[in-house]
């Protein structure tokens, strides 16, 4: 289902990483230069750019399995052309990868699932996003959210790159009845680095 990003995120058999201190940003006020992050893939390297003023709970989250290094390694597991390329969650060996607890759900910060925006996936519960994510190949308006709904927390875009985001798309993907997951790419698509560069 489109309208379902992730369904089997949070899962009682799922290790949790230990709550750990967010530190305090030492940038200066005087510099608001957003944080980029660049990814490197088996596909190519895109940049992101974090939203940390609109959506500061779910940039500090996102950048806390930057920090830790546990990106490395994850695939993107659902690619669906025309609509989004979801990864940060499994291994190539379709394994689940450990997570930090919950973040609240910040899709109230003004910005829209649009084209080359970054998202985090969760399950139907607003609250339940950990690690996963996803990249929007247009604009997706029903995910954002409304007075009578919560959407999905868009904290960046992609500024360079989004030519290898698009280019996964044009991998073939499989359904793994086993784990009840479609679109999943036959070749994995690989997060091999990932870092911030700014």
């Amino acid at each position: 289902m489109r309208s379902l990003i992730a369904v089997t995120l949070l899962c009682a058999s799922i290790p949790v990483f230990a709550a750990t201190t967010d530190q305090a940003s030492t940038k200066p006020a005087s510099t608001p230069t957003a944080t980029e992050v660049l990814v490197t893939t088996n596909l190519g390297q895109f940049t992101i750019e974090m939203n940390e003023a609109k959506a500061p709970i779910t940039s500090a989250n996102f950048l806390r399995y930057v920090d830790n290094g546990s990106y490395v390694g994850s695939i993107f597991h659902r690619v669906i052309p025309g609509f989004m390329a979801q990864g940060g969650g499994y291994t190539e060996k379709m394994v689940k990868l450990p997570t930090f607890a919950p973040i609240k759900n910040e899709s109230d910060n003004g910005l829209a699932n649009n084209t080359a925006t970054i998202a985090m996936a969760r399950t139907s519960n607003p609250n339940s996003a950990t690690r996963q994510f996803f990249i929007n190949y247009t604009n997706n308006a029903f995910l954002n959210g409304n007075a009578n709904k919560p959407g999905y927390a868009v904290f960046g875009k992609v500024i360079k790159g989004f030519n290898v985001v698009e280019k996964m798309t044009t991998i073939p993907t499989t359904t793994i009845a086993t784990l009840g997951m479609q679109n999943v790419p036959e070749t994995p698509i690989v997060i091999t680095g990932m870092k911030v560069i700014k």
